[in-house]
């Protein structure tokens, strides 16, 4: 395990999960983060502050990690504040496929020339530490799309055996439609990918399916899971765009962590890219999430449907194969476990506000 971590976007969500983890590991930990996630997602509010509740978080609760107000396009302060760790979660980023879409000259500079900077700056570090990009799914674009699927009722599931494992790292990403946010997140994705390859930085892009677990507060934007059953919970009401019977692969953020530390603890010999997410063992639909979430609560959010969103994916799962048998990992929570989770959490998330 790395004795000296920095977590770039470390009051995000997943982020501050990766600096919880080191911590509780006795490892020195610095966050790098400019709290600006409120202010870039379009339907975000102050009560689904995830940034401004895990910067306090994480330091009302470990106070020796290290935390630093700043940006992953200052080239100097990236820099200076890489050297001396031994590796890098780099999480920061625009996160949002609809930011993207109104924004592309932002989205850019974060995620495609912010992870320039960050490999840059561990190329130069006498510490030559190890990164881990959380890359995306929606780096393969409209191809997933050109796997046929059925429909099986609440779900769609692929209609190729070839794809029964989900989708591998393997399909081109190639000749088709992105977006703005898949094209930034594919660039960061490649410069990764070439610095691994000529041998200047060990690192990893791990393309991420839907990660979703405690302290995360989702909204329309982002992080869907968090978004439905917070919306469950509190009553309100829920948009689906399409007609909810799209499945995703959903992954408990505590397994992602595991996955990025297992090539960090290690990364000789690793592959620069992994398909990472619950794989076909844990998937849900949208309308079978809802199921699930009145099974536990006997409540279900009234619901309104619209149009499909640019860039949706009918079906999406990870083939996870590749980080199973280079990592020696797999997922351990299963949905409605990981649902039962993030419900305590927010009961008593509840209480303490």
């Amino acid at each position: 395990m790395p004795d000296r971590v920095l977590v770039t976007g470390g009051a995000g969500f997943v982020g501050s999960h990766a600096a919880e983890f080191y911590a509780e590991r006795g490892a020195d930990v610095t966050i790098l983060d400019n709290l600006s996630r409120i202010d870039t997602l379009e339907t975000a509010d102050e009560t689904r502050a995830t940034g401004a509740y895990n910067w306090q978080y994480l330091g009302e609760t470990y106070p020796d990690i290290d935390r630093i107000e700043g940006d992953v396009r200052d080239t100097k302060l990236v820099a200076d504040v890489v050297d001396g760790h031994d590796a890098v979660v780099h999480t920061a980023g625009q996160v949002a496929v609809t930011s993207s879409l109104t924004d592309p000259q932002t989205d850019f500079e974060v995620n495609a020339a912010g992870t320039l900077n960050v490999l840059e700056a561990a190329r130069r570090a006498d510490s030559d530490p190890s990164v881990v990009f959380a890359s995306t799914n929606k780096v393969y674009g409209d191809n997933v799309n050109d796997v046929p699927v059925r429909d099986e009722g609440d779900r769609y599931w692929y209609d190729d055996p070839a794809f029964d494992d989900g989708i591998p790292e393997t399909l081109s990403i190639d000749g088709c439609e992105h977006t703005p946010y898949g094209v930034s997140k594919l660039a960061g994705d490649l410069y990764v990918q070439d610095y691994a390859a000529r041998g200047v930085v060990d690192a990893a892009a791990f393309r991420m399916s839907c990660i979703y677990g405690t302290r995360q507060f989702g909204n329309e934007d982002q992080g869907w899971v968090a978004h439905f059953i917070l919306s469950t919970l509190r009553d309100e009401p829920l948009t689906i765009y399409g007609d909810g019977k799209q499945v995703r692969d959903v992954l408990y953020v505590d397994d992602l962590i595991r996955a990025y530390d297992a090539f960090l603890s290690d990364p000789a010999g690793k592959s620069a890219v992994y398909n990472v997410g619950g794989g076909a063992e844990h998937t849900t639909s949208l309308l079978e999430l809802l199921d699930e979430l009145e099974a536990q609560t006997g409540k279900r959010s009234e619901l309104t449907f619209d149009e499909w969103r640019e860039g949706d994916q009918k079906v999406y799962v990870s083939d996870t194969t590749r980080a199973q048998q280079e990592l020696d990992w797999e997922p351990t929570v299963d949905p409605a476990t990981g649902v039962r989770k993030f419900r305590d959490w927010y009961e008593s998330y509840e209480t303490d506000a």
